[in-house]
């Protein structure tokens, strides 16, 4: 640190006597320079020192002066009790008083507020109130200070004491001191840097102590010891020093910790007052004489570098350590002044006043920044340079070179005539402070630089101001004389191989010297330092005239603008100094990669690209050295810019060499073949006689003109191969048609189809099929089927038709959905039946027609599928319900268990038992239906009687089991209503009965309780009318039995109208053995009915009246033989059912018997009506009988058969 006197003044009255300078302040922007001297205040311009003009106010002396924040105003304070308040115009705007004299006041940094103290109190004012606020003070106040955000003003007393006060005058904390009544507190501030973590209050007293305090009171370190009576403390700006003046008549420089740093000014007198400019490194000391001084502060660079490590000062006390590769930095405090710095591999060396300190890193690793002490060598050096070395430090001193060991022992002395910055004499010492050589030379050392080597056993390279070049070792006493030279020398440095030595001399010529020869190899002018690249033997650099130099080998020089020193070149990366502040700079190496390239010196070219050059030089080297079949460098730098495509090209061009392939020729058109020279390439080809090589390359490319030029009238067959290769870069060119005519041109008919038929051109395709031979059927049929994809079915049956493929006609047509074709075409070949009826079931199961697809499963042949179709939609009626579906569904299985029991005679028995059972649920679901309705519906169009039926019947068929989905409850409870209102009391009372002991829907419990109830008052029989009477041996039967729906006496089954369930006067009848069914059927029709004897009118006259009589009385009928066999019911319980043969059918009318023809296996129903006057009705189809009103309003109201839904017409 170096302190230059800009300007100085000395204050006097009109008498030319000295008049102390009491207090100074700076206006914030720095111009301004307020003066408190004798009784008047002084405004000098801070840059030159000219007075600007004095201002006079006071009576008596100004002990005191400070200027607010904003820069509008500032206030003094004099003896003669007040305080004037002066704008920045040096217009006094406002005065207010104290009832002692102003001993010193400070602005508030935030609100303005003055805080003005005298003797005894202090006052707190602002522009925004009239009045000042007064507190007093136990003892006298000699200092004052705000802290930087305003809130709280400290308050320095002569008794010793420090009061903290808030922004109001209340006091908050009190901070006492040892010994504080013999130490009167003279001056105080707080740093006013705000990125500290707390406020930091600088005290300083007459016991000769610098102290720091916390806000809270607490102290800061120890205190430090000045050596004198201090009268003033201040800060720099941004809080990292300050400046202290006293009775030792100076002006000196600590650190924020209190380090004393060095002197600023010595004055003849006490120095009373200092200031320090915002925001720069000046200083203004006010004296007790009148002398005003104004210092500015240069602090000069303390540094050391190696390599990519640079270490330098940093506020006088710390040393950073800065890797200049990673930017990564770490600090080392240090807590006394930095002297000097020395770095060198994994050491750091630091002078501080009274002592070195060596420091090492923790690891080897290269990219550790953590160092800790090794060793400290107490002794007060003095030297103009400090190198540290693995085990050593050397001082440059006086007029030797010195090596000392770590116990500062010197050990060697060589007289030389060399001198460095006015020294010759360059000491050694060892870590533990022992001189170990030392060594003194007879001309100015000019440059010194550790140049590596073992440890302890470093070389140094020294440059004399004769132009001497010594290298020294640490180990040895005797220097070597490396090269002599005309000039002075002012840099050198030595290449990475120790080969080549660069000196710049004073003349800022570089120099370049062979140390093996000590030939000048070649020089450079305008220089001012030097650097070899130590990543690469034949490349420096050198900076001088704001301009970088980089020479590589014997080249011409590449240039760029720089400022600063060069004092290091690693890689791409340089490293340069530039005032105080070191940089890194990344220089592409690209200008001497150009420079190899341009004599095809491919591997030096390789070697200076790695140390960086741009993605495009890499691709520059890559394919220069590729050009000239340098594969081995081609290929590194292909992998650098990751070209797998090259790289690709390469590895086959190895491998080919290893297969024996020699010609160059080949390999250099490969290589322009990939680099897009493609004329040079297909040269190159046919000079080496590979002409198909050329003709694959350029059909590869598409290039189909150049590919046709180059065959010229060649072989026909290289040219069918070129219009198919050109046809298919038009495919993918998005040129389809141009494509499909080159194909078929080529006689590649497949894809040519393959293209018309994607871009749905149809007549060009049927063109092409008409063309086409029929025995080339793959290609006929690609037309048929890309015809019937584009929907131009017509075409592609024809095309079809010619290849005579009805099987993939059929399939065509099945796919369109078009089945009246497909049925036209099966009926003509019947063997591709399931190919049709087969897809147009799963159609229609699809689309929700599943009877339909039932029945075509069923033509079909697969009864599986059928039954299974049907069975599902069994289960989905009764699930939603739907009773009389499920109905016709079972009826419909039923059927089919009989096809199939036909069909298949060894699952006859199977299917005859599911018959029945499908039978039996098919009857049961077809009741519900009319029972659900009526229970959940509110009304019904049913009389009360068919109701009555339903439900009994329905009961009797319960008896064996309850299909899913019926309701005993409904069913019962339908009953029981319909008894009840029909007179039947003891079947309603039953029911009631049956019904208590269900559980049956809440909806039905009211009224299944109020008729049991109700039923109980009701006579316990049935009406008589209801009950049903046996055709076969008129036996009234009751309503509800155990035998099921067949009569109690003879077992005879009744037979039901399947409408309202009435019982019909039919009985059946089977034929004896040996007897079929078609046989009896020929003798009914062939029976002569009975005539009727005709009723005829008869007149009787009498005297008085006439009278008419219908008929005579009739006379009884002759038995007739079935009537004989009725009342033939057997001896046994079993049911004898009514047996006739040849002769009883022959006396029977045709008219009077039913026959229900069923399908095979099973035999037809015969039925002789025993009322031949109740009218009939058969359904042909479900076999079902009902009487024929019945059955007619059915039919109307459906439109069908309401058991099977069969209409008459089929």
């Amino acid at each position: 640190m170096r302190a230059i006197l800009t300007w100085v003044d000395k204050v006097v009255d009109r008498d030319k006597i000295d008049q102390c300078v009491w207090d100074m302040c700076f206006s914030p922007d720095g111009n301004k320079l307020i003066v408190a001297a004798g009784n008047r205040v002084l405004v000098y311009d801070a840059n030159d020192g000219t007075m600007v003009q004095p201002l006079k106010g006071h009576k008596e002396t100004v002990y005191c002066v400070a200027y607010a924040k904003d820069g509008k105003r500032f206030a003094s304070g004099s003896a003669d009790k007040s305080v004037i308040i002066w704008t920045n115009k040096l217009e006094g705007i406002l005065k207010y008083t104290h009832n002692d004299a102003i001993q010193c006041m400070a602005y508030n940094p935030v609100n303005h507020q003055l805080a003005s103290c005298a003797v005894g109190d202090f006052g707190l004012w602002s522009p925004e109130q009239k009045s000042v606020s007064k507190h007093k003070v136990s003892s006298r106040i000699t200092c004052c200070s705000w802290t930087n955000d305003g809130q709280y003003l400290a308050l320095g007393l002569y008794n010793g004491l420090v009061s903290i006060r808030n922004k109001v005058g209340e006091e908050k904390v009190k901070v006492e001191r040892p010994q504080a009544t013999l130490a009167p507190i003279w001056s105080l501030s707080w740093n006013p840097n705000k990125d500290e973590p707390y406020d930091v209050l600088a005290v300083a007293d007459w016991a000769q102590r610098l102290s720091f305090y916390q806000l809270s009171g607490k102290q800061i370190g120890k205190d430090r010891a000045l050596g004198y009576d201090p009268t003033c403390l201040n800060w720099f700006s941004k809080g990292e020093y300050v400046v202290l003046g006293g009775a030792n008549k100076q002006c000196t420089l600590h650190t924020k910790e209190g380090v004393k740093l060095g002197i600023v000014g010595e004055q003849m007198s006490w120095v009373w007052c200092c200031a320090v400019k915002p925001d720069s490194n000046y200083v203004a000391v006010g004296c007790q004489d009148g002398t005003l001084a104004y210092y500015q502060l240069m602090f000069s660079t303390v540094h050391g570098l190696y390599k990519d490590r640079y270490a330098y000062r940093d506020n006088m006390t710390d040393v950073i350590i800065q890797h200049l590769i990673t930017d990564q930095k770490v600090r080392i405090k240090c807590r006394d002044l930095v002297k000097k710095i020395a770095i060198y591999r994994n050491r750091l060396a630091v002078q501080l006043p009274d002592r070195i300190v060596v420091y090492e890193l923790y690891s080897e690793d290269l990219a550790d920044m953590h160092y800790r002490v090794k060793e400290k060598i107490n002794k007060k050096f003095e030297c103009n340079l400090l190198v540290v070395c693995s085990s050593n430090i050397i001082l440059c001193q006086e007029k030797r070179l010195q090596c000392l060991s770590f116990q500062g022992v010197k050990e060697r002395q060589c007289i030389m005539n060399c001198v460095w910055l006015q020294e010759k004499r360059l000491q050694c010492l060892s870590f533990q402070g022992v001189k170990e050589r030392e060594w003194i030379m007879e001309s100015l050392i000019r440059y010194i630089k550790v140049i590596g080597g073992p440890a302890s056993r470093e070389g140094l390279l020294v440059g004399l101001k004769n132009g001497q070049i010594l290298k020294i070792f640490a180990d040895n006493a005797f220097p070597m004389l490396l090269l002599k030279q005309n000039t002075s020398v002012r840099c050198l440095d030595l290449s990475c191989s120790r080969a080549k030595l660069a000196v710049v001399d004073e003349h800022n010529i570089c120099l370049v010297y062979d140390l093996a020869t000590k030939d000048l190899l070649f020089q450079e002018p305008n220089a001012n330092s030097v650097a070899w690249n130590t990543s690469y033997e034949d490349m420096l650099c050198f900076s001088g005239n704001g301009m970088l130099n980089i020479k590589a080998s014997n080249f011409p020089v590449h240039q760029q603008k720089l400022q600063g020193f060069v004092v290091g070149f690693t890689g791409s990366k340089i490293f340069c100094l530039h005032v105080y502040a070191m940089s890194s700079v990344d220089v592409p190496q690209s200008a001497p990669m150009y420079q190899y390239l341009e004599k095809k010196m491919f591997r030096d070219a390789y070697k200076v690209a790695c140390l960086g050059v741009t993605e495009g030089d890499w691709e520059v080297l890559a394919h220069e050295a590729l050009e000239s079949l340098d594969f081995d460098t081609a290929k590194k730098a292909f992998i650098r810019i990751r070209d797998l495509r090259y790289l690709e090209l390469i590895h086959g061009i190895e491998e080919r060499k290893k297969r024996g392939e020699t010609d160059n020729m080949v390999f250099l058109a490969d290589v322009h073949s990939y680099q897009g020279k493609f004329g040079e390439a297909a040269k190159l080809y046919k000079k080496a006689n590979h002409e198909q090589r050329a003709l694959n390359m350029y059909t590869d490319l598409r290039m189909f003109d150049y590919a046709k030029e180059f065959i010229g009238s060649g072989d026909p067959q290289d040219k069918k191969i070129l219009m198919s290769k050109q046809a298919d870069w038009a495919k993918s060119s998005n040129e389809p048609k141009a494509a499909a005519e080159m194909y078929i041109s080529a006689g590649e008919y497949s894809k040519a189809i393959d293209i018309i038929g994607d871009n749905g051109w149809p007549d060009m395709l049927m063109d092409l099929a008409r063309k086409l031979d029929k025995a080339d059927r793959e290609s006929l049929g690609q037309c048929a089927r890309h015809m019937a994809r584009l929907e131009q079915y017509g075409h592609a049956a024809e095309v079809y038709t010619k290849m005579g493929d009805m099987k993939s006609l059929i399939a065509m047509r099945v796919e369109a959905k078009h089945w009246d074709d497909a049925f036209t075409l099966v009926e003509k070949h019947p063997e591709y039946k399931e190919e049709v009826y087969v897809p147009y079931a799963q159609w229609l199961a699809e689309n929700d027609r599943f009877e339909e697809a039932q029945q075509a499963f069923h033509k079909a042949g697969l009864q599986a599928e059928a039954v299974k179709v049907l069975e599902q939609l069994t289960v989905n009626a009764v699930v939603e319900n739907r009773f009389d579906d499920a109905g016709y569904y079972f009826w419909k299985l039923a059927i089919q268990c009989l096809d199939i029991a036909r069909d298949e005679p060894k699952k006859h028995d199977e299917m005859m038992a599911k018959f029945q059972e499908f039978q039996t649920k098919a009857d049961t679901y077809y009741i519900y239906h009319t029972i659900y309705r009526h229970v959940i519906e509110p009304f019904t169009s049913v009389l009360p009687e068919g109701l009555f039926n339903m439900s009994r019947f329905l009961l009797h068929c319960m008896e064996e089991g309850t299909p899913r989905g019926v309701s005993k409850a409904s069913t019962l409870y339908t009953l029981a209503k319909q008894s009840k209102n029909l007179g039947a009391y003891k079947l309603a009372r039953h029911a009631f009965e049956a019904l208590q002991n269900l559980r049956i829907p809440s909806r039905f419990q009211d009224a299944v309780d109020l008729g049991s109830l109700s039923i109980r008052a009701k006579p316990f029989q049935d009406s008589e009318e209801l009950m049903s009477m046996c055709y076969r041996c008129s036996t009234t039967n009751p309503l509800l039995s155990k035998n099921r729906n067949c009569c109690v006496n003879c077992r005879q089954p009744f037979v039901h109208s399947f409408v309202n369930f009435e019982v019909l006067p039919l009985v059946e009848f089977f034929l004896e053995d040996g007897m079929i069914d078609e046989e009896a059927v020929h003798i009914l029709d062939m029976s002569v009915p009975k005539k009727k004897k005709e009723r005829t009118w008869k007149e009787n006259r009498m005297s008085n009246h006439q009278s008419l009589r219908l008929g005579a009385e009739e006379e009884e009928e002759v038995e007739d033989p079935f009537t004989a066999r009725l009342k033939n019911l057997g001896e046994s319980d079993e049911f004898q059912p009514v047996v006739v043969n040849k002769p009883v059918l022959q006396t029977m009318s045709r008219a009077e018997v039913f026959v229900l023809k069923w399908p095979r296996p099973m035999r037809y129903q015969f039925f002789k009506t025993l009322l031949p006057d109740v009218s009939i009705t058969a359904c042909q189809s479900c076999k079902k009988l009902f009487h024929t009103d019945d059955f007619e309003q059915q039919y109307l109201q459906r439109g069908h058969c309401p058991f099977c839904r069969t209409l008459l017409e089929e």
